[in-house]
């Protein structure tokens, strides 16, 4: 229902048609009316706007309304009528306001309405249009609306900046803006820079932005179908190809192209190369198989298919200890170091020597960068010539494999290379029994083992050398430096060790020439079945023959340690088993010494023991410790030894108690004497003392009389040369106060006459400036007046008076005796009863 309350905004108005008396009148805003029950308002619709009314009436041919039998008037049921700008007109009964007044839709420059035919219907053109049928109203302009059209959307026209492209297609066969037919879901782009409207057929499906090209970047494309491109080229399904800022510096991709990837510039400094695998022949086609070299200084791009085998690489630059070994892939043509043409078939291998620089060719492979091994005298490396097999030693000089050899790899057993790691140098032991800390399963420090295996034997050492192929072995003293050779492995001896000794505890490279010794713990039981413990260390020594031939017989017995511990050992068990323990107690020594040394044909000890079969000579035997083993033998031994212990003490103690009674006595006479002659010694010090003081107080009683006198002429003496030097003083301070006193005054003086001298100055100055102002001031005065003027002041007094008196017609007669001077300039005043002027210089006189 319509709102009866209308607000009526300033400026504006409406028709209001009063039913009852048939009265349109108007209503002028600003006002609030409220319309009643028989009063209905008009629908004004304002320029460039327009309603849309529901069942409009029927109208004639003149634009009059049809009326039907009833006299009312006819209605088109669900028919709508359009209405723009036109005087106000009423709703006929039936007519409904379907949409209210609206502003006509402006269409803007760049914008379209694309329309849809409702109804088949002739436009005021004559063109005809079918229900479905589509088409664009373009701006810039106003549309005005029908009831047959409705608008589908508004489209907005799509702004294509440089560089940019807008990739649109087809919903329906139609004819593009540039007059291509196009069918249904094709696919094109536009180029052209600025704003493109589609076509009502059309649909945008993205802006494409331009690939920018430089000289360090290209572009990898594909195309997806056959077609042709700008260039009137064919390009086939599944082509590749390269497009380079030398084509273009910003590139679009076209529909069917796809954008594989973006290519970088591959650049090769002076010294580098780089090997393109599959490169790209004359026709543009990939060549597979082939390789091809490129040195730089040079930038290029990789086309499609094409790439690197090892990226970019460095030129070989060999100095002159350094060279290249090359091997052929297939026959080419080379030059030797002589500079002749060789041909090198496919396998052969050779050396480059430097100094040169080196970019092998793609029928060229690199095996290996050789680099010359400088070796010194105790140096050396392994050589296996590929050709023979033959392995030899090269040491002490400078030298670079050639192309049939190569480096070999000596390997040694594990127990030999811990043994090698820890001897790099002279590791002596004071004890050959103790157990070794390296063994064949500890951490074995990594080594070069093409080196040539070197070991240093330490001095008064022995090693060998076996030489597994020629058979033989062979014996190095020491201090000297030992170079294994490709078929040598050093002796590994395995020694007893520890106390008592256990067989293969320590392992050694070397054999110890001596002197040394060894420790072992030995258990015997005498004739009486006392057992013990002795601990037994031997000296010893080997003979070292004087012919190198008869050297390897120190190395005859492999555990010379066990073995002669357990002869020696052996001997002293057989010697004691005759002996009881007490016999065995006293004489330990003896017995052993003759059990291991024995003795000659003339029944003397020998002197030492030696071993024929190695050579080791045993120069001595020192009984380090005796222990018993069973309990009673250790308590019987024990109990002994405390005896003899206890009678040695009770010995000793008596003779001590003797000799302290003895040295008591002694220095207890030495004291007494001592006192004596310490008496007599003090008698004879209290004499000098008394004589001393007798002395002294004679020399005491003269001097303090003789000082007493010198001091009291001293003192007088020193009173004068005061008195003397106080009245100096006196009379310099009296000169001092009397010359200041007169020079004060000089100074007051002369500042008195300065100061008088000055307001004298002063007063002149002030009188002289003040009579100057004064002159100054009568001068301004009389030069401001004149002289006219001056003197008919001057005249102006005596003048008037004369006048008064003549007016007055007296006559007076004035006597005086001329000493009171006479005023007679006021007379006239007086006579007037006039006040005498203010100023008077002189007294005044009798008036007549």
């Amino acid at each position: 229902m319509e709102d009866p309350v209308i607000r009526i905004p300033p400026y504006h108005y409406v028709h209001v048609l009063d039913l009852n008396s048939n009265v349109t009148r108007v209503e002028v805003g600003p006002h609030t009316y409220i319309r009643q029950d028989h009063e209905r308002r008009m629908v004004m619709v304002p320029p460039r706007h327009y309603c849309v009314v529901l069942n409009p009436v029927v109208r004639g041919p003149t634009g009059a309304v049809l009326l039907d039998g009833a006299g009312q008037a006819r209605l088109r049921h669900a028919d709508l009528d359009i209405r723009l700008a036109q005087e106000p007109f009423p709703l006929y009964p039936g007519e409904e306001i379907k949409q209210d007044i609206t502003p006509l839709q402006m269409v803007l420059a760049d914008t379209a309405l694309r329309l849809r035919a409702l109804l088949d219907f002739t436009d005021e053109d004559g063109k005809k249009f079918l229900a479905g049928d589509e088409w664009l109203f373009e701006g810039p302009n106003t549309y005005i609306p029908r009831k047959e059209v409705e608008v589908a959307e508004t489209l907005q026209a799509t702004v294509i900046g440089h560089n940019q492209a807008i990739r649109l297609r087809a919903r329906k066969e139609c004819l593009d803006r540039n007059g291509t037919r196009r069918v249904t879901g094709e696919e094109w782009l536009v180029k052209q820079v600025g704003a493109y409207l589609p076509g009502v057929y059309e649909e945008v499906v993205d802006v494409v932005d331009a690939y920018i090209l430089t000289d360090k970047k290209a572009l990898h494309l594909r195309a997806t179908r056959t077609f042709e491109d700008e260039e009137g080229r064919v390009r086939r399904t599944g082509e590749e190809w390269l497009v380079t800022q030398a084509e273009s510096e910003a590139y679009i991709p076209e529909v069917f192209e796809e954008v594989v990837a973006e290519v970088a510039v591959t650049t090769l400094g002076p010294r580098q190369y780089c090997v393109v695998l599959d490169p790209v022949g004359p026709n543009g086609q990939p060549q597979l198989g082939q390789q091809l070299v490129v040195k730089g200084e040079k930038s290029f791009f990789l086309q499609p298919g094409e790439r690197l085998q090892a990226g970019i690489q460095d030129v070989y630059v060999l100095s002159e200890d350094e060279g290249l070994l090359l091997q052929a892939l297939q026959t080419i043509k080379d030059t030797n170091e002589e500079g002749k043409e060789v041909t090198r078939r496919a396998g052969d291998r050779w050396l480059a020597r430097g100094p040169l620089e080196y970019v092998p060719p793609a029928e060229v492979t690199v095996l290996e960068r050789r680099r010359a091994v400088a070796l010194a005298d105790n140096e050396g490396i392994y050589v296996r010539d590929i050709r023979t097999g033959k392995v030899r030693v090269v040491t002490g000089q400078t030298y670079m494999l050639t192309e049939s050899e190569e480096l070999w790899e000596k390997e040694l057993p594990p127990g030999v290379e811990a043994l090698l790691a820890a001897a790099r140098g002279d590791i002596r032991g004071t004890d050959i029994g103790a157990q070794s800390s390296f063994s064949p399963d500890a951490g074995v420090p990594q080594r070069d083992c093409t080196r040539a295996i070197t070991y240093q034997v330490p001095h008064n050492a022995a090693v060998q050398v076996y030489d597994y192929r020629e058979r033989r072995a062979r014996v190095v003293l020491g201090p000297e430096l030992v170079v294994l050779g490709p078929g040598e492995q050093l002796t590994v001896l395995s020694l007893s060790a520890g106390r008592p000794k256990r067989p293969h505890a320590r392992r050694s490279l070397c054999l110890r020439l001596g002197p040394d010794f060894c420790a072992d713990i030995v258990t015997i039981e005498t004739a009486d079945h006392a057992r013990l413990q002795l601990q037994l260390a031997y000296n010893w020594h080997f003979e070292v023959p004087k012919d190198p031939k008869e050297l390897g017989r120190l190395f005859s017995v492999p555990d010379f340690v066990g073995d002669a511990c357990k002869s020696l050992a052996s001997r002293v068990r057989g010697a004691v088993a005759a002996v009881t323990f007490d016999d065995f107690h006293k004489n330990s020594n003896r017995l052993i010494c003759s059990a291991v040394f024995g003795f000659d044909e003339g029944g003397r000890l020998r002197e030492q023991l030696r071993f024929a079969p190695n050579g080791l000579v045993v120069t001595s035997v020192d009984i380090q410790s005796v222990e018993p083993v069973d309990q009673r033998t250790r308590d019987a031994l024990q109990r002994s030894v405390q005896l003899a212990i206890e009678i040695a003490t009770n010995s000793q103690e008596a003779a001590a108690r003797h000799e302290a009674e003895r040295l008591a006595q002694e220095a207890r006479g030495r004291l007494e004497r001592q006192r004596l002659l310490d008496q007599a010694e003090a008698e004879r010090a209290r004499r000098e003392l008394l004589e001393l003081e007798a002395l002294s107080a004679a020399v005491e009683s003269a001097g303090a009389a003789r000082a007493e006198a010198q001091a009291r002429a001293e003192a007088a003496r020193i009173e004068g040369e005061a008195a003397i030097q106080q009245a100096k003083l006196k009379a310099e301070a009296i000169a001092i106060e009397t010359e200041a006193e007169l020079s004060r005054q000089e100074r007051l003086q002369a500042q008195e006459v300065r100061a008088q001298r000055a307001r004298g100055e002063a007063e002149a100055a002030r009188a002289q400036a003040l009579a100057d102002v004064e002159a100054s001031r009568v001068r301004e005065v009389v030069a401001a007046l004149g002289p006219e003027t001056i003197r008919d002041i001057a005249r102006a007094g005596p003048e008037l008076q004369v006048k008064l008196l003549q007016g007055l017609g007296l006559q007076s007669t004035l006597i005086t005796d001329g000493n009171a001077p006479l005023n007679l300039f006021t007379t006239a005043r007086g006579l007037l009863g006039l006040a005498p002027p203010l100023e008077s210089s002189a007294p005044q006189g009798p008036t007549l």
